[in-house]
């Protein structure tokens, strides 16, 4: 939990703390257990059947400075009964989630370490070592769980490590359980799918700020773990804090039917890209009859579009992506297992679940366009569309993590875009100066919190929440109205079924009543960098070139790695920067020469110029104003930018 907060906007301290459950919320939850079969209690068994070890009270520090970075024993609370603040379907799958951490087998010789992170760790038992699936989020947690599993197992040596897909919850744990040395020197091969590299990138560096901004508030960092505050995430009990990293696959999978024997055990790969994920696959293990379906397929409805922000993904992609795993290995498979939640066992079971898990997405799909071609716009469609109850009446197809409603506008903006033909909304006004106009329409601030305060005792959270956020744009002082609009917010997360909704809801609750966090500029983390190329970092730099100031300026240096031997030329024209690969430019005004490891080190701001040339690992010749100057065109990115209140 972050708890160093900017206290310009802060509330009195009479107006922070958390509220109770309204009458209407306790009553939105009471008719949310008349819709689904809660004394079924087939998904605790799954989720607890071949249990080896387990891991109560987890917590795990940072090495160097013990800084907790993964803290399970704060969700011990989930052991009692649904309370009124929490969906009750929300509390079932967080108990799912989180209440027994530990290692488990899936089958002889495929292994899961559960609840360490966001994801799981899989092992698979090779010829003469592990073959591992998907490392987790960070190092700390990653080294926790092979430790476990060596520990109860028996230690073997990693030869295999596979990234299933291009989110980092995936990858970025990589160098806890291996280290570069071994992956350069071929002891380690790392296995990914076509484009990973380009796809990893794209989401942690380009937009890397905005994303982790918004991940504050999807995954709960604001909030304390409590019946008012965080209980999950729907997609897994916690997502980790510790330290990242990036290596680039050894070998890349491109086909559908593509296999491999990697240490000894044969791989068929389906290749499933644009659909979890923009880089993504899934395998069969013949030997095991096991279908190792990613994140494809998982114990609730996925995100076709996520929250955090991330490009959309395509439904009918995914639909047709679980098809073709049916086709290919339905008349073997006898367990499926995935990246999150728990496995399906028995043909006939599997079969059945994917599916339905096929036609969750399919059905989204098809009835978002049918809706559109009448002409509904993506509100209109996102507030009536509704899952068959043969699909709804399913703890599996419920919205623990995406949503129906988000869902649905993302298939309609893929193929028709944010503009639904009104002119109207061709060239809407800013939030803010709209804001303000409204609040003058609507008679001003005071009439406005009061029409604001009796839609709230009537339970109209969501259109208190359109009228409240107008006035807090427009007057971000008004005490009051921010007051009003965080326990509005909180009601809104209170009743919540998706945990990432949730978890939007009460951060936002908890931004409008402490203020914003305060942290220095973001940077990219010292073991993402080491695994970043060079052209991957010029494209960063160029994201944060800032055109306004580059406005007329006519810059060019040249940066020479004799480790890489490579040369690039840099130039800054027509405000936008170009690193050139391979060309010499004599005339440049500026050169330097460093090893590429010290060249992202200094554009990451972990070392200064100075440092770099007192220590002799960077010769800088020509005229260095051109340098400073380019180093003062680039912005420093805020990672608390607001979210719930206005620019200001």
């Amino acid at each position: 939990m972050i708890k160093k907060a900017s206290p310009d906007l802060a509330l009195p301290e009479d107006l922070r703390f958390p509220k109770a459950a309204t009458e209407h919320t306790q009553k939105t939850q009471v008719e949310y257990l008349r819709l689904l079969p809660f004394d079924d209690r087939t998904d605790f068994e799954n989720a607890a059947r071949g249990l080896i070890a387990e891991a109560p009270s987890l917590k795990i520090v940072r090495d160097e400075d013990e800084k907790i970075v993964y803290d399970l024993s704060r969700l011990t609370f989930l052991e009692r009964e649904a309370p009124t603040t929490v969906n009750p379907g929300l509390w079932r799958q967080a108990q799912l989630n989180a209440l027994h951490p530990g290692l488990y087998e899936v089958v002889d010789g495929i292994y899961q370490v559960r609840g360490f992170d966001l994801a799981h760790l899989t092992l698979i038992r090779g010829r003469s070592g592990w073959i591992l699936i998907d490392p987790l989020t960070s190092s700390e947690c990653s080294r926790a769980a092979l430790e476990l599993a060596d520990r109860h197992l028996g230690p073997r040596p990693i030869k295999v490590v596979l990234f299933t897909h291009s989110h980092a919850d995936h990858f970025a744990g990589i160098w806890g359980v291996t280290t570069p040395e071994k992956v350069k020197q071929g002891q380690v091969l790392i296995v990914a799918p076509e484009g990973f590299v380009q796809a990893a990138l794209s989401e942690n560096v380009l937009a890397g700020n905005v994303m982790r901004r918004r991940a504050q508030y999807m995954y709960g960092h604001l909030l304390s773990h409590s019946p008012q505050g965080f209980v999950t995430i729907g997609l897994g009990p916690l997502l980790s804090q510790g330290s990242t990293g990036f290596a680039l696959p050894t070998e890349t999978i491109r086909h559908t039917g593509e296999k491999r024997i990697l240490d000894g055990v044969e791989f068929v790969f389906q290749m499933t890209p644009d659909t979890e994920a923009v880089s993504e696959f899934v395998f069969f293990l013949p030997q095991f009859q096991a279908l190792g379906m990613s994140e494809i397929t998982t114990h609730h409805l996925h995100n076709i579009y996520t929250p955090r922000g991330a490009q959309i993904r395509d439904a009918l992609a995914w639909a047709e992506g679980i098809q073709q795993s049916l086709s290919l290995f339905g008349d073997q498979v006898e367990v499926q297992f995935g990246s999150h939640h728990w496995p399906i066992w028995e043909r006939e079971k599997v079969i059945a679940f994917l599916e339905r898990q096929r036609d969750l997405y399919r059905y989204i799909h098809d009835q978002t366009l049918r809706l559109a071609n009448q002409g509904y716009t993506l509100e209109e469609i996102a507030e009536q569309l509704r899952l068959p109850r043969s699909l709804a009446g399913d703890f599996a197809h419920r919205d623990y993590y995406g949503t129906v409603s988000q869902n649905a506008k993302a298939v309609y903006v893929k193929y028709l875009g944010f503009f639904d033909g009104n002119p109207a909304r061709l060239h809407p006004l800013p939030r803010r100066e709209a804001a303000l106009r409204y609040v003058e329409y609507m008679g001003g601030p005071e009439a406005v919190l009061e029409k604001a305060r009796q839609s709230f005792e009537k339970g109209e959270y969501r259109w208190t929440a359109e009228v409240l956020d107008h006035l807090v744009q427009a007057d971000p002082q008004n005490i009051k109205a921010r007051a009003l609009l965080a326990d509005t917010f909180e009601q809104l997360g209170y009743q919540a079924e998706s945990g990432a909704w949730r978890n939007f809801y009460l951060s936002g609750a908890w931004e409008l009543r402490h203020g914003r966090p305060q942290a220095s500029p973001a940077r990219i983390s010292r073991g993402m960098l080491e695994g970043l190329p060079l052209e991957n970092l010029f494209q960063a730099l160029s994201v944060r070139l800032n055109g306004p100031k580059a406005e007329g300026k006519d810059l060019r240096f040249q940066c020479t790695f004799p480790d890489l031997k490579k040369t690039y030329s840099l130039t800054v024209r027509n405000s936008v920067l170009h690193a050139f690969p391979d060309r010499e430019d004599p005339t440049a005004p500026a050169r330097l020469t460093l090893s590429g490891s010290d060249f992202k080190s200094l554009m990451a701001g972990l070392v200064t110029a100075a440092e770099l040339i007192a220590s002799g690992k960077m010769i800088a010749e020509g005229d260095l104003t051109v340098l400073m100057e380019f180093a003062g065109l680039l912005d420093d990115f805020d990672p608390f930018f607001p979210l719930v209140g206005p620019r200001v």
